[in-house]
């Protein structure tokens, strides 16, 4: 006969036995034991059986609780896409390109929050101690109370943080650790997997904020299981071009503050410093207004940036005409030019396309949809726009204009920058002008004959 998964209770006592008694051996009371049906049905040694767990206390929708405490670290920029400050036991993952400063702005961070009070270990596994400590020397902060170590065995690193209770702990990098229980290479998804999952559950029992650099893979994406990712609280892309001085850490994810927040900083010689005006930076290098050149006022999470918009059309010597894009979206551009032939009857075959979005600036809105036309337009019919203008709004198939949100935001900015026309979607909330002419267009034939003289 097949087993029984099924167990005895009393209910008195509540001592658990595998068969049916009139009397339990353990308390000595009389017929309080019943039967109960197992937790999960299956096989024993995989499936959860009969045994069972404490009852979890459950609150309402209505009950309240007071915000979670936050340190701030002293960067504006980092605070913000943080949501504010860093929260105690929380897991974030930072992720970015090599070579891009992670390790730079980490071992800032943890400089700042040690000089606010934080008990801060920074744990290193592809660089000794005194290669962290010449970076630290070298930007002016040996001084700070950090403590370092140079370890990859995820034991020992749980063993230090629990006998040293750090509020806050940066394993740089996720790549390199690696649990003794399981046989594969560091590195591997599931030592990756592993490294991720006991680090942050350590951070939650013990009340202490953990913050993980992953590598990234040639797409850009985190190296490893995307499960590390909903594992974790906080998701940050640190993004930036080589050749640029600029450093955009990006919020992806949070569950503590807005997603795609923006914090800018400048690489300097002696680390990176933030930006808090990043409208004008990105703007800086903009020479005199030339075809093709276009400003566009567009919203990274919670704040307003202007950035320009840089288009060059030219004649193929090639069967295949070339459509390049840097800092947009290739498929948005490929159906900004099939409206424009279709609805406008504007033509772009035969001509190679270029996009930029200058300074390294990555742009992800359909905001930016009526900013690319004008572009493409101005590059096309070698005109310029005029110098003050910004533009901003998004494309449907259809040729209209549709409103996009915060309007007035986005047209204060501009403003605060010395811009003094927008060209924007007819229909959205704008507010107080604060003398600034606003060019409201319906559709994307009106737009292309009142600029351009065409349509």
């Amino acid at each position: 006969m097949a087993k029984s998964s099924s167990t005895f209770v009393c209910n008195a006592c509540g001592n658990t036995t595998s068969k049916w008694s009139g009397r339990c051996e353990a308390c000595g009371a009389w017929n309080t034991i019943t039967e109960e049906a197992p937790l999960t049905s299956g096989p024993a040694k995989k499936t959860l059986g009969g045994s069972r767990g404490r009852a979890t206390p459950l609150t309402d929708l209505s009950s309240s609780e007071a915000p979670p405490p936050r340190t701030s670290s002293g960067l504006s920029e980092l605070d913000r896409v943080l949501g504010g400050g860093l929260v105690p036991s929380s897991a974030i993952l930072v992720g970015g390109d090599p070579g891009i400063g992670k390790s730079t702005l980490l071992l800032q961070a943890a400089a700042l929050f040690a000089r606010a009070g934080l008990g801060v270990i920074y744990a290193s596994g592809e660089e000794a101690s005194a290669q962290v400590r010449m970076r630290a020397q070298r930007l002016g902060l040996a001084d700070a109370p950090v403590k370092l170590a140079a370890e990859t065995n995820l034991r020992d690193i749980l063993t230090t943080l629990e006998q040293e209770r750090p509020a806050l702990a940066i394993i740089d990098s996720i790549q390199t650790m690696w649990a003794d229980n399981v046989e594969s290479a560091p590195g591997s998804v599931s030592q990756v997997r592993v490294a991720a999952h006991e680090l942050t559950n350590f951070a939650k029992r013990r009340g202490m904020a953990v913050i993980m650099v992953g590598h990234v893979t040639k797409d850009g994406q985190i190296a490893g299981p995307r499960v590390i990712e909903h594992m974790v609280d906080t998701v940050l892309y640190f993004e930036g071009e080589r050749g640029h001085q600029f450093r955009i850490l990006r919020a992806v994810k949070n569950r503590f503050g807005p997603a795609d927040e923006i914090g800018v900083f400048e690489m300097t010689g002696g680390g990176l410093s933030e930006v808090t005006n990043p409208s004008a930076l990105f703007l800086s290098e903009r020479g005199q207004p030339s075809p093709g050149s276009v400003v566009f006022s567009g919203i990274e999470g919670t704040r307003p940036v202007l950035c320009e918009f840089q288009a060059l059309v030219a004649p193929t010597p090639h069967s295949q005409p070339r459509r390049t894009v840097v800092g947009w979206d290739g498929g948005r551009l490929a159906m900004i030019l099939a409206v424009l032939e279709a609805r406008c009857g504007i033509p772009f075959a035969g001509l190679d396309v270029y996009l930029n979005v200058a300074g390294g600036m990555k742009i992800s809105e359909p905001a930016a949809d009526l900013a690319v036309a004008a572009a493409l337009l101005s590059a096309r019919e070698d005109v310029a726009l005029p110098p003050e203008t910004v533009v901003f709004g998004e494309i449907s198939l259809s040729g209209a204009l549709r409103p996009v949100s915060q309007t007035e935001l986005r047209l204060k900015e501009a403003q605060k920058l010395g811009f003094s026309s927008a060209i924007a979607p007819a229909g959205g909330k704008t507010g107080e002008s604060g003398g600034m002419t606003l060019n409201q267009m319906g559709d994307l034939t009106a737009f292309v004959g009142d600029v351009f003289g065409a349509g």
